[in-house]
């Protein structure tokens, strides 16, 4: 286990660097710059030590390999369009919010999506079932965008029971939450219902009604467990996306976090940020599937991990 866990450890190092050594010669090989003239007028001499106050005056290679090394220090770089911050100074600033955000929409697809998924293929063909079916499916194939939109025009615009932004109280929450969640509600709804379903048809399964045991117990200890390895597989990718920030859930909602800053950041060539933001997120996805591998273990025994 322990030489398992290394060994993937040194393999998500590796993949760090693939990407920051793609990522950075891209975005310097796109046409413009951060501080070109059509974004603002400056004079030669002042643009000439901004560049230089940056860095960006000297060859690629050499920025490359000082942010290498200041990379491999956790020094990511000062912000350029919030110069007196470093990246790491505002990602502390912007993710928690999008941390409590993904949270807490995730926590709500997590046992909403079991819980109903249990429940519809324990009520099979039954309209239970079918009403189940029916809200997984919307919450699969309707945008996040088209949601949160209704959102505000229905119970902000029309009922005015909610404001139709911010996130400074938990009145604020309830729309960008409900909004976020629908996606991870319907996808571990529809998983959790087929892999259920299997399960309830497999032979120990009726075995274990043969000799008597009760549907709870049976539900509990044979069937769940059993079906569980599936819908971890499907939450495992969730979980970084959820995570890492939501572009339009949080520019429709003005959620300060980090996918709306993500986007700023791009349009405005923060090369800095783009670095520290996408760094972070493939270090995320790279431990929640590490993650996913060690459950695996811990649901079914009979796994092995080599």
């Amino acid at each position: 286990m322990i030489r398992y866990i290394l060994w993937r450890l040194a393999g998500m190092v590796a993949v760090l660097y693939i990407l920051l050594t793609m990522t950075f010669f891209i975005m310097h090989a796109i046409p413009g710059g951060p501080f070109d003239e059509e974004k603002m007028r400056l004079p030669e001499a002042v643009k000439a030590a901004i560049l230089r106050s940056f860095g960006l005056d000297e060859p690629i290679l050499v920025q490359y390999l000082r942010y290498l090394w200041n990379a491999a220090h956790l020094d990511f770089g000062r912000s350029y369009e919030s110069p007196g911050e470093s990246v790491t100074a505002v990602i502390g600033r912007v993710w928690p919010v999008s941390f409590h955000l993904g949270v807490m929409a995730l926590t709500l697809g997590l046992v909403g999506g079991i819980g109903l998924g249990i429940l519809s293929a324990s009520r099979q063909n039954s309209w239970l079932d079918h009403a189940v079916t029916l809200l997984s499916t919307l919450g699969i194939v309707l945008p996040q965008f088209m949601v949160a939109i209704l959102f505000v025009v229905v119970f902000s615009s029309g009922l005015q029971w909610l404001p139709p932004g911010g996130w400074d109280t938990p009145r604020h929450w309830l729309m960008p939450v409900l909004a976020y969640a629908l996606f991870p509600l319907g996808t571990i709804t529809r998983y959790t219902r087929a892999c259920v379903l299997e399960t309830l048809h497999a032979d120990y399964v009726r075995t274990a009604r043969a000799k008597g045991l009760g549907e709870g117990y049976i539900m509990l200890r044979h069937v769940l467990k059993n079906a569980l390895i599936p819908v971890v597989t499907v939450i495992g990718p969730l979980v970084p996306a959820m995570l890492t920030g939501t572009i339009f859930i949080e520019a429709i909602f003005r959620v300060p976090g980090m996918g709306k800053f993500f986007v700023s950041s791009i349009f405005e060539r923060d090369y800095p940020m783009i670095m520290g933001l996408s760094l972070l997120s493939a270090a995320f996805v790279s431990l929640t599937y590490l993650v996913t591998d060690l459950l695996y273990v811990a649901i079914d025994p009979r796994v092995e991990l080599k």
